[in-house]
């Protein structure tokens, strides 16, 4: 039974309205009494809090926001949201990235909270705790964005008054200090990834200066000969926790480019699709032709943390800095041709 004080006591207002008391554990509740009768009660440390509490609920009755009825769950809220709202608009590979979050980190310690009852406090415990068990600052702003993304429909929709997300300090995401090769470098690298297994891709990366995604999910059909260049058509993306890696359109319009390759890519894809061949008759039935130019030895998608892997090694034998696979791509500069195609032009 909740204990009322005798200042509580002054604070309260009339029945339909809504009161201000302390109970026996010290809390403070700002309580909200419909005509009905039935009420609504938010638990907050100090009266202070308690008071303005109660101001916003009082002003979410007049508005309409707030009603009798039993509150949604945060959980269920969430589902509808990105099953029947937001899927439909998502890329696949976005939206199962936003459904293993939700499953995994999300519903499991918010999901029970009732919608109408979260607080900023509720998710800045939630971020410390997942930046505790190792989870970087870019994930809790993906978290963060599913989460301001969803409640801003529940404010359209009148079922919250504000979004609390506004009122949260995320944790600042460290900025990465990009490098590009120096040409003594660019020479380096070169020298040793020749003769490697992909010796071809890390080149033709750094002579037009294609995405990792873009070089996996290249197809021969993309590449003009007569014309020199290649077309950037597709990207490879991880669809999300087992799904495994897939070919899909590029993020962005902007994407979608063609790029002159210089004499030097072309005698290379020249001589790798000749020992593409030559692979693809060693592996007979295990082969699963997708028209790759750069694929596993059974013709498949190459795994892209593989190839990080791989990138490392090489920087290693190099004695070069680490690098990820987007910096060494960004060595030399570009112009515009006649045409309008992009070229890298190289100097060593």
């Amino acid at each position: 039974m909740a204990k009322r004080t005798n200042k509580s006591e002054q604070n309260r207002h009339p029945k339909g309205e809504g009161s201000v008391f302390q109970r026996k554990d010290g809390r403070w509740v700002a309580q909200v009494t419909f005509p009905t009768g039935e009420q609504k009660q938010w638990y907050t440390k100090t009266e202070k809090e308690a008071a303005k509490k109660l101001r916003d609920a009082l002003h979410e009755v007049e508005q309409g926001s707030l009603r009798a009825g039993k509150d949604q769950r945060l959980g269920a809220f969430l589902d509808h949201w990105l099953e029947h709202i937001r899927r439909r608009a998502l890329k696949v590979s976005t939206y199962l990235r936003y459904r293993d979050i939700l499953d995994v980190h999300i519903l499991p310690r918010l999901g029970h909270l009732s919608l109408r009852n979260l607080a900023p406090e509720h998710l800045e415990r939630f971020y410390a705790r997942k930046m505790e068990e190792g989870l970087s600052e870019r994930t809790i702003h993906i978290m963060h964005t599913i989460m301001h993304q969803a409640l801003a429909l529940a404010v359209k929709r009148r079922l919250i008054a504000t979004n609390v997300c506004d009122d949260v300090d995320l944790p600042r995401v460290p900025i990465y200090e990009a490098r590009t090769f120096s040409k003594e470098e660019a020479r380096a690298f070169l020298l040793a990834v020749k003769g490697t297994r992909f010796e071809v891709l890390f080149t033709v990366a750094l002579l037009t200066g294609m995405r990792r995604g873009e070089l996996l999910a290249l197809k021969w059909e993309d590449i003009n000969w007569e014309e020199g260049c290649i077309h950037v058509r597709r990207t490879v993306n991880r669809y999300g926790k087992g799904q495994g890696y897939v070919i899909s359109d590029p993020k962005t319009a902007a994407s979608r480019r063609k790029i002159l390759f210089p004499p030097l890519v072309r005698d290379l894809l020249t001589r790798h699709r000749e020992q593409q061949i030559t692979l693809r008759e060693q592996a007979q039935k295990t082969w699963q032709e997708q028209g790759l130019v750069f694929s596993s030895r059974v013709g498949t998608i190459i795994n892209p943390n593989y190839l990080g892997e791989e990138l490392r090694a090489v920087l290693e034998t190099a004695h070069l800095p680490r690098m990820r696979f987007h910096d060494v791509r960004r060595f030399g500069d570009c112009r515009i041709a006649p045409k309008g195609q992009k070229v890298r032009v190289i100097t060593f």
